[in-house]
């Protein structure tokens, strides 16, 4: 089963919409996709951005309305809770050594450190007994768009319990016992006039 999960498109936890209260601004229904038939215009109206009730600065909010003026399937609800869906996918990867759906869910750059992490784990002959025990905070701390690319930062805050072992199955750092605050930044994006839907991980730092 976690191998199956482990296996999902990164689209399947960030380009579906969820139904949630929030500050609605009118406008097209979020994530319709304008129909045009033969001849017409396309439909120019703003699009809809469903703003958290706070947390959201005007700059934010600016690079939000940007991206889905330009990509109508956006949707700031269910990409968070993707996002979110995304960190812990991206970390048990690392963490298996699944190179694989790393490959999915990571821009090229992103990929190769983590596989270059991996390799150098390996060489020395360690393994990885790691847990995500919960997700405390997810919060986009930016929001951009440069034609063609949509840029989102998130803040995650999480508690991870931590086990690093050697060739013989000792323990040589961390408890599972005993969990740890972990602060990173992600920044995912997307190349709109792509037609893949696809948000990727293309930076990663900590918070």
């Amino acid at each position: 089963m976690i191998a199956a999960f482990l296996g999902l498109r990164l689209y399947s936890v960030l380009g579906r919409r969820a139904e949630h209260e929030e500050e609605v601004i009118q406008g097209p229904r979020p994530g319709e996709t304008p129909r045009v038939a033969a001849g017409e215009a396309a439909d120019r109206s703003p699009a809809v951005v469903r703003m958290p009730a706070v947390g959201v600065t005007p700059a934010i909010e600016r690079g939000l309305r940007e991206i889905a003026a330009t990509d109508r399937r956006f949707d700031i609800t269910a990409f968070l809770e993707g996002a979110k869906s995304a960190y812990r996918m991206v970390l048990e990867a690392f963490w298996k050594g699944d190179k694989e759906t790393l490959g999915e869910l990571c821009d090229r750059d992103v990929y190769e450190g983590f596989v270059a992490a991996i390799a150098a784990r390996e060489a020395a002959g360690e393994v990885l007994q790691n847990r995500l025990v919960r997700i405390e905070e997810a919060v986009i701390v930016s929001a951009a768009f440069e034609a063609p690319m949509a840029r989102i930062t998130v803040r995650f805050a999480a508690d991870i319990a931590a086990v690093t072992r050697n060739a013989e199955g000792q323990v040589v750092a961390g408890s599972l016992d005993d969990a740890i605050e972990a602060r990173d930044l992600w920044t995912f994006s997307r190349d709109v006039t792509s037609a893949s839907p696809d948000w990727l991980l293309d930076e990663t730092d900590e918070a």
